[in-house]
């Protein structure tokens, strides 16, 4: 998918979930605290949100962050990490590839996140009952969740409650490769 067919998807889905709300740009723009000009360039397709717009977004509308990005799905998927449209944040330095978008009927979402040397993305807090599953492949990741940090290393796992505000930091001087399940309670389906 090109970035302007991803750009397209996002906007036409962003408006679909705005008016099934039946919201207008100003009542969703006071939910997520995105400006009403944004938001009206998304649903245009006029402008590229970042991973952070598109989170306040979701959080605003309820959703999951791939609802903007889902399509119809198989009942059996075979994904290509090298084939699906990366999103980028942190100037470039964090690589979000959404892997398998939540399905009906299912509760989560799966990403592969790339953490460039120095990256220190910080991510505003999710809704209550949010949780984050993180496996880390290659390299090592610092996870900063209410000011207390924890170390992952190849390897290792680490879940947490995502309703705190929490950083990604890649403190090492090689890239850290790791895999993200998001778990959403009921009402985010």
């Amino acid at each position: 998918m090109s970035d302007n067919s991803l750009t397209k998807q996002i906007g036409e889905k962003l408006k679909k979930l705005r008016q099934e709300n039946g919201l207008s740009l100003d009542q969703l723009s006071s939910q997520c605290s995105v400006s009403k000009p944004m938001l009206a360039q998304i649903e245009r397709g006029a402008s590229n949100p970042t991973v952070n717009t598109l989170w306040k977004i979701a959080n605003g509308l309820g959703v999951s962050f791939t609802a903007f990005i889902d399509e119809e799905q198989p009942v059996i998927k075979k994904v290509n990490r090298d084939e699906i449209e990366p999103l980028f944040e942190e100037g470039g330095k964090m690589k979000v590839v959404p892997l398998f978008p939540m399905e009906p009927g299912k509760s989560f979402e799966s990403f592969a996140i790339t953490l460039d040397v120095g990256c220190d993305y910080h991510s505003n807090p999710h809704p209550e009952g949010v949780e984050e599953y993180l496996f880390v492949e290659e390299g090592d990741m610092q996870l900063v969740v209410n000011d207390i940090s924890y170390t992952i290393k190849k390897g290792e796992s680490l879940r947490f409650t995502a309703n705190y505000p929490h950083r990604y930091v890649n403190p090492s001087k090689s890239l850290c490769n790791a895999m993200m399940i998001i778990h959403y309670p009921t009402r985010h389906r």
